[in-house]
């Protein structure tokens, strides 16, 4: 079992039998059928009735006799819940009898390997009685050819025979439910073709054998003769998922019980080697749970102290960005968005990569995509910004921004410029002022470059750029993505020892349009350097299929890939599976994802890939409080901002008044049926 990589097996030691002074051992959670290591209740145990632990009744169901057994037994079976007609979902063998079985139970599972030669001579002598008794029985004369297959499979096969027993312990407070639980066992035993057998008068031995440590009572009259091959399928291999000790991670669901379980998809990975980057990949179309999943996901990752940018096109982060107090940039006729690219925050100086930004910027206002600048009028920049910084430093009257600064190369810049006898074919001063008229007060686009608040970005934790009414504008769009990746790397380089994001939604795509692909590629590369992840989300299949961008830089250089619900995409899932680089139980677990949700519950699940290396699907189940905050239904949203309204802009509020209306309204309902 150890050698198969996956089971790391560890003789249990005294202190973990024994029980402390503020803690219980497995000897006595067995004997009370207690999960908690902190109860402090004894009960009485009775067989008068049946086996009973205190207030709980107990139904014990053994496989010990070779007649109850399934003919067949492999290391796996299908789970039809979780197949496709593409797919066929594996699960152990004996799951039935482990998590899938819904109610208290204990499964044992007991393998004894004894003297193999002593083993097969008291078979032999069997065989040789059954051969003698074989005249008067033809019973006897199908045991003597069974003993005999036994035997020569043993020589032949070199196979080590062992005895085996198996056995469900299930118990309920109810006296009611017993009923139920022995239809829930019998038929958890039938998916495996096997038959129960209630215990009654064996049933203490065998509960008696079964506390810890204290196998070797067990009695061997309810053992069977099998091979260890065999022996081994009827062990149960699946168990929850565990929760993770980093403090950095996400709550998510355990997909089976939706027990919630801490989850690190950054730090814990590249410590394990599982990955060597941050970098995440969001695949999930419309209404499969991508936004409630990175709303979600940057929730968490605020709390623990990441600074985060984040780009949309759809306002799916306004709800959180309101409550956490972030900055939301967005543009509407009334209010357009604003920055101030020259504002040096307190702490922060005018570094080189300060300059190159702004001078980036500049040149992107000046030049079309297609337009070059010579080395001459790069130069001439340089000396302008250097100049006019030293003008602020001398003169702290003036307002650094896009206007003093023009006002700076109309009054004072133009005069240097002709002292020192610049021609006008190396720094054309005239054409550099008239193309950038409309971003000087009283132009088109004043507002855009001198930003009086909202001006300290760098120390800011939460910051939106919300693109989707300027995505198609020529104009507005490349200065605001310019400034987007400036406003990020010069997070990513100053801040150090602090956990940078940049989260992509569906703006990645009118980005890389505008000839911004290669800061999406640079990022990528190097955001790891400097604890940083970089995260794009998408919705389309066609999207990763049709973008060199994606398919290169992105998708090579996320080490961690989660997807949503795929069902729409599953006859043409194939495509997918080979640019993510996903295996086949992968595949097989990403389109198992919301098959068989519990009804009774809202949420929606979700399948995280780990360097290839690691795969689970979680559930991702919020508060209605979480819900409220991120739900992009327009109703909801409209309803919620009332609510807020009435509270006087109070998000918080808002969203708890609405909670509390709504489950008082499901209570009423429900009494009203």
């Amino acid at each position: 079992m150890e050698d198969s990589g996956f089971i790391k097996l560890v003789r249990m030691k005294n202190e973990w039998l024994r029980s402390g002074s503020r803690r219980i051992g497995l000897v006595e959670k067995y004997c009370f059928l207690s999960e908690r290591e902190d109860s402090f209740v004894f009960s009485d145990i009775r067989f008068d009735e049946g086996l009973e632990v205190g207030d709980k009744r107990c139904q014990l169901f053994t496989l010990g006799d070779a007649a109850d057994l399934p003919g067949l037994c492999g290391s796996r079976i299908n789970f039809d819940r979780y197949s496709t007609d593409r797919t066929k979902f594996s699960v152990g063998f004996a799951s039935a009898l482990g998590q899938l079985l819904s109610c208290n139970h204990i499964y044992s599972q007991y393998i004894f390997i004894e003297d193999a030669q002593k083993t097969i001579r008291k078979l032999e002598s069997k065989r040789l009685r059954l051969q003698s008794l074989s005249a008067y029985s033809r019973g006897n004369m199908i045991a003597r050819d069974a003993a005999n297959d036994f035997l020569n499979e043993v020589v032949s096969e070199q196979r080590l025979p062992v005895k085996a027993h198996f056995n469900v312990l299930a118990w309920s407070t109810d006296k009611e439910e017993l009923k139920d639980i022995k239809n829930k066992v019998s038929s958890a035993l039938a998916q495996m073709d096997a038959a129960a057998k209630l215990e009654t008068v064996g049933a203490p031995q065998i509960y008696w054998a079964g506390i810890p440590g204290n196998e070797g009572d067990f009695p061997m009259n309810d053992t069977f003769d099998t091979f260890t091959e065999q022996a081994v399928c009827f062990l149960n291999m699946e168990t929850g998922y565990r929760s993770s000790l980093s403090p950095c991670g996400i709550r998510l669901g355990d997909r089976l019980t939706g027990k919630p379980v801490h989850v690190d998809i950054s730090d814990e990975p590249v410590r394990m080697g599982i990955c060597t980057n941050r970098n995440k990949f969001i695949l999930g179309p419309s209404g499969s749970g991508k936004s409630f999943f990175t709303n979600h996901m940057v929730r968490s990752y605020y709390e623990q102290g990441t600074h985060i940018v984040l780009v949309d096109v759809g306002h799916s982060y306004k709800g959180l960005c309101d409550m956490v107090g972030g900055y939301y940039f967005t543009y509407d006729e009334k209010n357009p968005i604003r920055f101030n690219p020259f504002y040096i925050s307190e702490g922060d100086s005018l570094d080189t990569e300060k300059k190159e930004s702004i001078k980036t910027l500049l040149l992107a206002l000046w030049k079309k995509d297609d337009e070059t600048f010579n080395r001459s009028e790069y130069v001439a920049l340089s000396n302008a910004l250097q100049l006019y910084y030293e003008t602020l430093d001398a003169d702290s009257d003036i307002f650094p921004c896009f206007d003093s600064f023009y006002e700076f190369l109309k009054e004072e810049f133009v005069l240097i410029l002709s002292d020192d006898k610049v021609k006008e074919k190396d720094f054309d001063v005239n054409n550099f002022l008239y193309v950038l008229r409309p971003y000087y007060k009283g132009g088109e686009f004043d507002y855009l470059l001198n930003a009086t608040e909202n001006l300290d970005l760098l120390k800011e934790r939460l910051i939106v750029f919300e693109l989707d009414n300027i995505k198609d504008h020529p104009i507005l769009f490349p200065v605001v993505t310019i400034i987007i990746m400036e406003v990020f790397i010069s997070k990513m380089r100053k801040l150090k020892g602090v956990r940078k994001m940049i989260l992509i939604e569906e703006a990645w795509k009118a980005i890389a349009r505008e000839g911004m692909a290669e800061y999406i590629k640079y990022l990528f590369k190097t955001v790891r350097k400097f604890f940083g992840e970089a995260v794009v989300v998408t919705q389309e299949v066609e999207d990763i299929i049709s973008s060199p961008i994606v398919k290169q830089a992105i998708i090579n250089n996320s080490d961690c890939k989660i997807l949503l619900d795929q069902s729409k995409y599953q006859n043409k899932f194939d495509q997918i599976q080979e640019l993510l680089g996903l295996t086949e139980k992968e595949k097989a677990l990403v389109l198992s994802v919301n098959k068989a949700n519990d009804p009774n519950k809202k949420y929606k699940e979700v399948f995280i890939s780990l360097g290839g290396m690691l795969s689970k699907v979680y559930r991702t189940e919020v508060s209605l409080e979480e819900y409220l905050a991120y739900t992009t239904e327009e109703s909801e949203k409209v309803k919620m901002n009332a609510y807020a309204e009435k509270f006087g802009g109070d998000i918080k509020k808002g969203i708890a008044a609405m909670a509390q209306d709504m489950r008082e309204g499901k209570q009423l309902n429900e009494k009203e049926k």
